[in-house]
């Protein structure tokens, strides 16, 4: 069977739905092609830190106002253990509401797919796209849905589903940091409602985000030892996160289901190829120190809407159009990659000098309200600000 469309998205999680629900007027024939059932997403455990900057572009796709079970973040708490210097980031110091929120997957994924059902977007669940072709006028999509092997051909393909797709012939720059990142809910004795905590240790850093009852729990340390914390029983591993953490919520009382998983910095050679895009993490990956690359990929899916909108139907995905696109995320991008990477680089180390500098520069950037507003804004907007 096959098919013709202007847009075909391939991913239907956020950043997909994101671009799709952008779309949703511009009378685009647009097609979301999505592998998973409805159902894998509602089960999905984990929960999102959403960036200030990500809540403004959810509210105009109509979708904020429908999402719930969300915990604000104001307060933002940075620390480097065994060492002084810390500094804290408040969202009135910023002029505005909140500095981030942390939501049920779910619960977001729920609203944009809610609002996408009202649109005349074809959302194709159990679509399962097995080969991608560019040429110099179209994309050919070749995909497996209810027992068929289906055809698509697109003026435009947007690969929003992790890039598996092409990373075979297009193999991704990946920079391994030799860390893994362990993912579970805590209660503790003292939690200090909407302030989240970012504290660098010589193995990595700690966060915790307010959420619920209690904090999400992102604890990074070297593989081995990240694996080894799954095995631990629920005593022994809150005793180690109290050391490792410190008192500044009081001991911790429960801890929930344990996840794990490999922290690296993944790019794609080119964010384009004939009439195909990258979004999200299919165009990179980042460590998630400060929550940057779920919140970049939305930003992916706002600008790339709004070449789209800018492009007469019938340059859909010719090099011009690829082009502007490139060029309205180069600062954003290379930006968040160096800013997490660089954060990365310079805290999980433990050579002395480097130990003093690094707590000199959290000092300073605490008295220096506007270094403050720099780095607040590099976190709920991006490199653009």
């Amino acid at each position: 069977m096959k098919t013709e469309c202007d847009i075909a998205i391939i991913g239907g999680g956020p950043v997909g739905a994101a671009l799709a629900l952008a779309l949703r007027h511009s009378n685009l024939n647009i097609t979301l092609l999505e592998a998973r059932a409805p159902e894998a997403a509602e089960a999905d455990p984990r929960a999102l830190a959403l960036s200030y900057g990500s809540r403004l572009l959810l509210d105009r796709l109509g979708v904020w106002d429908q999402i719930t079970q969300v915990s604000s973040i104001r307060t933002i708490h940075i620390s480097q253990r065994h060492s002084f210097g810390r500094a804290i980031l408040r969202a009135e110091d910023m002029q505005v509401a909140e500095l981030g929120y942390v939501l049920p997957y779910p619960a977001l994924h729920g609203a944009l797919r809610s609002r996408l059902q009202q649109s005349v977007v074809q959302y194709l669940n159990h679509a399962a796209v097995t080969e991608l072709h560019s040429s110099d006028n179209e994309t050919t999509l070749s995909y497996q849905h209810e027992g068929s092997t289906c055809e698509l051909n697109a003026k435009l393909a947007v690969v929003a589903d992790g890039g598996k797709l092409l990373e075979q012939s297009h193999p991704p720059s990946v920079h391994e940091y030799g860390q893994s990142a362990v993912i579970c809910h805590v209660t503790c004795a003292q939690p200090l409602p909407q302030t989240a905590f970012e504290r660098f240790t010589t193995q990595g850093p700690v966060a915790l985000l307010p959420y619920k009852d209690g904090y999400e729990l992102v604890w990074t340390a070297a593989h081995e030892q990240a694996n080894a914390m799954l095995q631990w029983d629920d005593a022994s591993f809150l005793s180690a996160l109290h050391q490792h953490f410190g008192d500044r919520v009081g001991a911790f009382i429960s801890a929930g289901k344990r996840s794990c998983f490999p922290l690296r910095l993944k790019r794609a050679p080119a964010i384009t190829l004939p009439h195909t895009v990258l979004i999200g993490n299919a165009a990179q990956t980042l460590h998630p120190v400060a929550g940057q690359g779920f919140n970049m990929g939305v930003r992916d899916a706002w600008e790339l809407a709004q070449v789209i909108l800018d492009t007469p139907p019938a340059a859909l995905g010719d090099a011009a159009m690829l082009a502007n696109y490139v060029k309205s995320r180069r600062v954003d991008r290379t930006g968040g990659m160096r800013f997490t990477d660089s954060l990365v680089k310079m805290f999980s180390n433990d050579l002395p000098v480097i130990g003093g500098v690094r707590g000199t520069a959290l000092s300073a950037l605490d008295c220096l309200p506007l270094a403050k507003r720099f780095v607040a804004k590099r976190m709920m907007f991006g490199a653009n600000g």
